[in-house]
């Protein structure tokens, strides 16, 4: 392909350059000699579109400043009273518990620092507003061609007996009724399994499009998803005022249930896969019978010729896709997926944008890429903007979200604050990328890396180290300059052989870069988009076979400098930080209805195991070269503040150690009866009232700023610990032996049946190595506390006031551990009885047993003992 084609395309390609380069002269003596002539068009004829042209597509609203200067201040009075209380806490240690003392402050050191990491970055929180009739106005104007920018839409999935293929057909659909012209909207799966089962539910899938996209569109109902749309609890005849609603709808709702039934079917019969593998309709075996050994696949179900809906409108594109398997290459999981799909999709439709959405994660708000291009297509704002981020939204969560599995606190508090900085990170979903930034380029504004800046923008390294860094960076970014200069440099070009060497230089550079593919490598040099014209169309599925080959990678910058970023199972967090560290930006968008909503594990054990995956990535980056704390130095592209955030997400998992640790020190007092804090003074008093009152304070504030609930902060705080002492702190020990043994362990998951209907998925219980110290600590502490009390019952009235601060301690780690104690034993917001009752049995048993022993009463000196003994008169 690339012997037969190369050559003329690369050169068309040059020629297009010269073409525009001659284009852009004459407009440009245009436009001088117009400055220079009186202008024939009347005045009020041009104010309506100069009027329109200046209309800001979105605005920043600050936070007000009642809001923002008390929680300023607030913070810089923590971070004071957090000085002299470490000052109090050095110079005043407790001889009597060294150890222990030690230890606790010791943890509460890592606690401040870890504070420190998290509340800096949410020091400029922002709001953000977006006006659509503006950006209707602007780029659809009546009588002329949507100006609207092109998507493609990437929807993953791996294997459908663990995702449902109606959940993703749910996400599909949502994606194909967009209100968004359709011409513009290309919908790509990616069946990482190569499942039969994936590609037939998708061909269902397509044939009851053309039922549902017209009946969405033309009674402007939401969700567009149709399992989440008919199973709405609201009056679905509200603001329907078509006497011919209620007809189409129940006609609509059979048609959806006769099309679950077949799906359903084809998920029963997938069940049992047959000894000699699937078969297709004309007899031939499933190429991807064996899941590992396969070749790429890609089927167009709906394209611009021939698609059409009941009412003979076009339809979006959907288009499947398979990549290629072979034994003995490494695939990168998600990552390795999402790479091929920006190959595939540069090939075939080549959207200046590309929407990312796991698989139950649809579309929820059908504005919602008018949204993003209210940002994206805005000439002032859209420039340096790497991608549009969307809050991540949840069904199926039980009222009081016991753990903390709508993220409220991260994606309505952080999340605002980073984006006050340099953007909100990426989240792995739900983003609306710039298919430029995505190939490694950096920002239009941008200027050129210089030797003297990159020298002066790392104070902090030795001078060795430094000196390496910026010779990294300087690298990095020649090679990036590399291929923006072999674009503008074939400009000048003049002489035919100076021509040809400099075309087959480019192109050669290009090639190390992007691949042997001249179709793609001349897409990624359109930035608005669109098929190259010089492309034969016939060509165009073979050559996206070929660019999802295993070997297409190979000696390539893909997953290095080019699209999603390995090295990592959090891909998310690496890629959007690879792009902050080129200069880019990025946006949060958070509309009034929200705009994907997905399906969270809602069970303690499938929660844990999300957290420690989610905490293994972040150690995985940690241990990388692209750790936040010595990445990225050489430009000074990356902002601090945005530096410590990002410092934040991979430094989390370890609070676990010390976290653990000062979980036990309350039981561990109680059970010796030695404190880790001396007998307080009227200063000490002070400083430990206002070090209280000022943690206090800033939640406060951040919930009136950030509109979140008591309820979700406190939930949030719980779960803060639950993960902690359990996921993160096996996200550590795997990470390290990962990264430095080679040893990739995994944790057994066994499932005890859910007896409910409704949440019953809550009440499972999934009994796995990680949560074994959590459980360990509710015992420790529960039994540290009968211990306590028993001790101070046999000690008398002087004993009860150090026991008040030790039992504090203690029943601080029970409450912040108690909805782990329900997911364990428990049911949805009551107690069950039979744990009030041993609770009782055990306490009260513990306490005789206790006094009965008295372990902490001194012994008896065995001399006395031994004189005691020969004194008796025998």
């Amino acid at each position: 392909m690339n012997d037969e084609s190369g050559n003329p395309i690369w050169k068309n390609r040059v020629e297009s350059w010269k073409d525009k380069k001659n284009n852009k002269k004459k407009k440009v003596a245009k436009n001088n000699k117009t400055e220079q002539a009186p202008a024939e068009i009347p005045h009020e004829q041009q104010m309506p579109g100069d009027a329109l042209m200046q209309q800001p597509l979105s605005e920043i609203v600050p936070m007000s400043r009642n809001k923002l200067t008390p929680y300023r201040a607030v913070i810089i009075m923590r971070l004071v009273i957090l000085g002299l209380f470490f000052h109090y806490r050095i110079m005043n240690p407790v001889d009597s518990a060294f150890g222990l003392w030690l230890t606790s402050v010791i943890c509460e050191i890592w606690f401040a620092f870890s504070w420190v990491l998290d509340q800096f970055p949410k020091w400029s929180p922002i709001n953000r507003v977006t006006y659509l009739d503006t950006l209707s106005a602007r780029f659809e104007r009546p009588g002329e061609p949507c100006e609207l920018a092109p998507v493609d839409f990437f929807v993953s999935t791996v294997d459908p007996l663990k995702e449902p293929p109606l959940i993703t057909a749910n996400t599909v659909l949502s994606i194909l009724a967009l209100d968004y012209p359709v011409e513009k909207v290309s919908c790509y799966v990616s069946d990482d399994g190569a499942a039969m089962l994936s590609f037939e539910s998708l061909a269902e899938t397509s044939e009851f499009a053309r039922k549902w996209v017209p009946f969405c569109k033309k009674y402007e109902i939401e969700p567009r998803a149709p399992e989440f749309y008919f199973s709405q609890k609201i009056d679905y005849l509200k603001d329907k005022v078509q006497p011919s609603f209620v007809k189409e709808r129940r006609a609509m709702k059979r048609d959806y249930e006769e099309y679950k039934i077949r799906v359903n079917a084809m998920v029963a019969r997938a069940q049992k896969t047959p000894e000699e593998g699937w078969t297709m309709q004309d007899g031939t075996p499933w190429p991807g019978n064996n899941t590992r050994d396969h070749p790429g696949m890609v089927q167009v179900f709906l394209g611009n010729t021939g698609a059409r809906d009941m009412d003979g409108n076009e339809l979006p594109r959907l288009i499947y896709v398979s990549r290629e398997k072979r034994p003995g290459y490494q695939h990168h999981k998600k990552a390795g997926a999402e790479n091929a799909l920006v190959r595939v999709s540069a090939v075939l439709t080549n959207a200046p944008y590309i929407l990312n959405l796991d698989c139950d994660h649809y579309v929820n708000n059908s504005k919602a890429v008018r949204e993003a291009m209210c940002f994206l297509m805005d000439p002032q704002v859209g420039r340096d903007v790497c991608y549009v981020q969307f809050p991540q939204r949840f069904d199926g969560i039980d009222k009081s979200d016991r753990y903390a599995n709508r993220n409220i606190v991260f994606f309505d508090v952080n999340m605002k604050g980073l984006d006050g900085i340099q953007g909100p990170v990426y989240v792995g979903t739900g983003c609306v990328f710039n298919r430029q930034a995505l190939y490694g380029y950096g920002p239009p504004s941008m200027p050129t890396l210089t030797k003297s800046s990159s020298s002066s923008s790392c104070s902090c390294c030795p001078s060795k180290k430094k000196a390496e860094l910026d010779a990294s960076e300087l690298y990095k970014d020649a090679k990036r300059e590399e291929l923006n200069a072999a674009i503008f440099n074939l400009h000048e070009i003049d002489n035919y052989d100076e021509y040809e060497r400099s075309m087959l230089m480019s192109q050669r550079s290009f090639e190390k870069t992007f691949g042997l593919s001249s179709v793609f490598i001349e897409s990624t040099l359109m930035e608005n988009g669109g098929v190259p014209e010089s492309v034969n169309s016939s060509t165009l599925i073979k050559e996206a076979i070929h660019v999802i080959s295993c070997s297409y990678e190979e000696k390539t910058e893909w997953g290095k400098e080019i699209g999603w970023i390995y090295g990592s199972v959090t891909e998310d967090i690496l890629t959007g930080f690879k792009m902050h560290c080129r200069g880019w930006r990025s946006i949060y968008c958070m509309p009034p209805r929200p705009a994907f909503k997905g399906s969270a594990p809602i069970n303690l054990s499938d929660r844990l195991h999300q957290v420690l995956r989610w905490a293994l990535g972040s150690v995985e980056i940690f241990l990388s070269r692209h750790c936040p704390l010595w990445y990225g130095f050489g430009g000074g592209r990356l902002r601090w503040l945005q530096r410590l955030a990002y410092i934040n997400t991979i430094v989390y998992p370890f609070t676990s150690l010390p976290l653990i640790a000062y979980c036990l020190i309350p039981a561990i007092c109680l059970l010796t009866g030695k404190f880790i804090i001396p007998t307080l003074s009227n200063l000490a008093s002070v400083l430990f009232l206002g070090l209280f009152m000022s943690i206090i304070l800033t939640a406060v504030l951040e919930l009136r700023w950030s509109g979140v609930s008591i309820e979700d902060l406190w939930r949030n705080e719980q779960f803060w610990v639950i993960g902690g002492v359990s996921a993160h702190l096996f996200a550590v020990f795997q990470g390290f032996l990962k990264m430095l043994a080679g040893i990739d362990t995994n944790f057994t998951v066994t499932t005890k049946a859910a007896e409910d209907a409704e949440f019953g998925e809550l009440y499972m219980v999934k009994w796995t190595t990680v949560l074994i110290p959590p459980t360990t600590l509710l015992i420790v502490n529960i039994v540290g506390v009968v211990a306590g009390f028993s001790d101070a019952l046999n000690k008398g009235y002087e004993a009860w006031g150090p026991l008040f601060g030790k039992v504090f301690f203690a029943f601080w780690v029970i409450l912040h551990l108690y909805p782990f104690l329900k997911g364990l034993m428990g049911r949805q917001n009551r107690t069950p009885t039979i744990v009030v009752l041993w609770s009782v049995l055990l306490a009260s048993v513990f306490s005789l047993v206790w006094v009965k022993i008295n372990p902490f009463v001194n012994k008896v000196d065995s001399m006395e003992i031994a004189g005691t003994c020969i004194s008796i008169d025998c």
